[in-house]
């Protein structure tokens, strides 16, 4: 087996997944570097921007493997790819690896990228990207990664609100993807400060955005949304390796 290189930003827990159909649950994190987005609300700059590059470390697919099974002790638990866009790097065999000793893995993207290895998957969230961010979807990348998946992973839709423009893309998606369970999420308010990494949250926003998007989805009958926050985010803030 070729051991595949990972550009990787950090790799930490374990500790809970904060959002999505995984929350709450024990998990351990590898953060890659690298992104081909630029959203303007980014809260993980340290694993998007180049000028960071010099704190990645390229890992071969074996090194990040141990790393997971000193952090878990060698205990079975879920492993989140994120990023940046963990789907621009080989991830194949570090599934396969993990597999076989009984770990599942989740992979969190905005679907701009597809991979074969998404089928090998356990989980796989596409979090296409609203107004807000300033980028704009490619509805063929992401119905490509739907396909690249097949029926291997439990596949659902995450969205970031910020605003009524951001809460009407999200009613699009679900009519194109109807039968995708999709989770809201409030947006990420930050506190200006002179470090990004570890930016202080407006809590006070942060819940009457949740209250906000809560009272958006009753009001709209869109029963079938699943509204959550990012539960890492009430607890620590924007502080790294949590």
């Amino acid at each position: 087996m070729k051991d595949c290189e990972i550009l990787v930003s950090e790799i930490f827990g374990p500790t809970i997944q904060g959002e999505g159909t995984l929350i709450g649950l024990p998990t351990v994190f590898v953060r890659t570097g690298g992104c081909d987005y630029r959203c303007s609300w980014c809260d993980s700059m340290h694993a998007v921007d180049s000028k960071y590059r010099n704190q990645w470390k390229k890992m071969t697919s074996s090194d990040v493997w141990s790393q997971i099974t000193r952090l878990s002790k060698d205990r079975p638990i879920v492993v989140s790819l994120s990023g940046g866009n963990p789907a621009i790097q080989p991830f194949s065999e570090l599934i396969e690896l993990g597999h076989a000793s009984g770990f599942r893995f989740a992979l969190e993207t905005q679907g701009s990228v597809s991979q074969d290895w998404f089928a090998s998957l356990d989980f796989l969230v596409l979090s296409p990207k609203p107004p807000s961010s300033g980028m704009n979807t490619n509805w063929d990348d992401l119905n490509k990664c739907f396909t690249v998946a097949g029926k291997k992973p439990e596949i659902v839709l995450k969205i970031v609100i910020f605003d009524d423009a951001d809460f009407e893309f999200a009613r699009e998606i679900t009519k194109r993807f109807p039968l995708i369970p999709v989770y809201l999420q409030p947006g990420n308010y930050m506190v200006p400060s002179g470090d990004e990494h570890d930016a202080p949250i407006d809590q006070n926003g942060l819940t009457e955005k949740m209250r906000w998007l809560v009272d958006k989805v009753i009001e709209t009958s869109w029963f079938e949304a699943r509204v959550l926050p990012q539960l890492h985010v009430i607890l620590w803030g924007n502080k790294r390796g949590v």
